[in-house]
């Protein structure tokens, strides 16, 4: 397109400069974005470039004292690619007045600050190395006990773990526990000049996917209740990371911070699963906006879930059958404070999401040699039992010349099963489904809203929902649907030259949590959801 001006026109001379300085404000406007956009990528594209070092390699081979050239012996743990100055150290420095030594993270500022120490420990004197394998044994145990003090329970727990060198894959294992600890020291202890940055460095670090399959070892290390302080300690530094800077953006968005980890073994599937609430997807939630205390009481819970799944090759003359029964699916939303904040700066105890849908899919991913898909039946329609009381009232009032007095009263009940169970299939898909119901109306929970006569009525069922006679959940607020209630089984009929192979399965599942005002009074509602995918194995033997 050709703009023609005839500069003889005062007024076109004008319109030229208008037009020449909208497109400079313009050009000022881009540039502006363009380094915001450049400034929020700079930390990220750090941390991808940053090489993270071995620490477990590194203390392994520390020199013997003696050989030190320098007071302090200094592993760069988190720096910048744009600048050769580290903002965090792990440093051994010598002690002259002790025989023990401590390991220290150090912020590296103008006056460096140390962020946290480890317990000191004895130099060795059993083999040439200045550290060994008891004492990095011990360090392990040090880092465990120093991320579950981040935690709400400050109860310190017993620990014990299997020899460091009989658990394969050790090193990863060993730096992931370091890292997930420099993050949460990062977290509460670091001065704000590197903290945003440190925080962020460590966390791409952390969800990368070779931290994730450490990550998934060092479950299987802890123990499961170790585990689940763990995962309340990690989840708590993330639910205070996304408040604060939710508090500065409320537009922000972050990649679901789930956690998951999967075994096949014994004819056994487990998935166990962990995610903060408040980075979970909101479905759908109702006018009213949480005030301060009831979303904190929201925000400070994480999803604890475990899905458990028997499985059964059976040899058949034509084909092999792989029979699915479910063992137990669990669901809880656990704190991750203690009572005392919840009741100070929250809305107490009694105020939190409840699960109100499971969905699982399971698939084999290879179907080929996959021949039918057949499923159990679903929970029968509980019968709906309709109750109507009428009733009339009369009084005589003498002083009155109408003196009388009618009223006249009805009241339907409504008796349903709160929990649906479906099983349904889509090509080798298996489809189970946990849906909860109104038990008045009989809707489905997830996808609708309490009236405000329901809300502020003190007898509905949701009110008093975690201690009621007849509630749909455990007294913790959580829900345990086990095989003998829910489905019998679901089984794939396979080709026999499948035997003596391994056959992969895809678990995928969402959880969704619905939050209706318990005791707190509150028009407030809402839905969030949470999906995961896990590879599971069977040996077709």
């Amino acid at each position: 397109m050709c703009i023609l001006f005839n500069f003889s026109s005062p007024t076109r001379i004008l319109a030229l400069q208008t037009i020449l300085k909208s497109l400079q404000i313009c050009e000022a406007s881009l540039e502006s974005t363009k380094k915001e956009k450049e400034r929020e990528r700079e930390t990220r594209v750090a941390s991808m470039a940053y090489s993270f070092p071995d620490v477990y390699c590194w203390i392994q081979n520390l020199p013997p004292i003696s050989e030190w050239e320098t007071s302090t012996m200094a592993l760069n743990i988190c720096s910048s690619s744009s600048s050769s100055q580290p903002f965090l150290n792990l440093t051994l420095p010598k002690n002259h007045e002790s025989p023990k030594l401590s390991f220290v993270i150090i912020a590296e500022l103008d006056i460096p600050v140390p962020l946290w120490t480890s317990k000191p420990f004895k130099l060795s004197s059993k083999t040439m190395k200045l550290i060994d394998e008891e004492t990095i044994s011990n360090l392990f145990v040090n880092f465990i006990q120093a991320i579950l003090q981040y935690g709400s329970n400050k109860n310190s727990p017993f620990i014990r773990i299997p020899k460091l060198d009989s658990f394969p894959n050790i090193s990863d294992v060993f730096n992931c526990s370091f890292f997930t600890l420099s993050f949460l020291v990062c977290m509460y202890e670091a001065p704000a000049e590197i903290r945003s940055r440190c925080i962020t460095i460590f966390k791409d670090h952390l969800t990368g996917f070779q931290s994730r399959q450490a990550s998934s070892s060092l479950m299987k290390l802890l123990g499961s209740n170790l585990a689940e302080q763990w995962m309340r300690s990690v989840n708590l530094a993330i639910t205070n990371w996304i408040g604060e800077i939710e508090a500065l953006d409320n537009t922000f968005r972050t990649p679901c911070p789930l956690f998951s980890v999967a075994s096949s073994t014994f004819g056994l599937w487990k998935v166990q699963l962990y995610c903060p609430v408040i980075t979970m997807d909101v479905e759908n939630s109702k006018s009213h906006p949480a005030n301060e205390k009831l979303q904190f009481s929201l925000n400070y819970h994480q999803v604890e879930s475990v899905l458990q799944f028997n499985y059964k090759v059976i040899l058949k003359e034509n084909w092999v059958e792989i029979m699915v029964n479910i063992d137990n699916i669990r669901c809880d939303v656990t704190k991750l404070v203690n009572d005392y904040l919840m009741r100070e700066r929250g809305a107490g105890t009694s105020e939190k999401h409840f699960p109100s849908g499971i969905s699982l899919q399971l698939t084999p991913t290879l179907q080929n040699q996959v021949l039918s898909l057949s499923v159990g039946k679903s929970s029968e329609n509980p019968e709906r039992e309709i109750g109507v009381d009428k009733s009339i009232e009369a009084s005589f009032e003498p002083p009155h010349p109408l003196g009388l007095k009618v009223s006249a009263g009805e009241s339907t009940t409504v008796s349903l099963k709160p929990w649906k169970f479906e099983e349904s299939v889509y090509g080798y898909t298996a489809n189970l489904n946990w849906f909860l119901h109104d038990s008045t109306d009989g809707k489905e929970v997830f996808s609708t809203k309490p009236s405000k006569c329901a809300l502020l009525n003190p007898k509905s069922w949701f009110k008093n929902r975690y201690s009621s006679a007849h509630r749909p959940f455990t007294r913790e607020g959580g829900v345990i649907f086990a095989g003998d209630e829910y489905g019998e089984r679901v089984w794939w009929k396979v080709d026999k030259s499948a035997i003596g192979k391994t056959m992969e399965w895809e678990i995928r599942g969402w959880i969704l949590l619905t939050y209706w005002p318990n005791k707190h009074m509150s028009l407030y509602s809402e839905t969030r959801r949470m999906e995961f995918r896990e590879i599971v194995h069977l040996n077709v033997a």
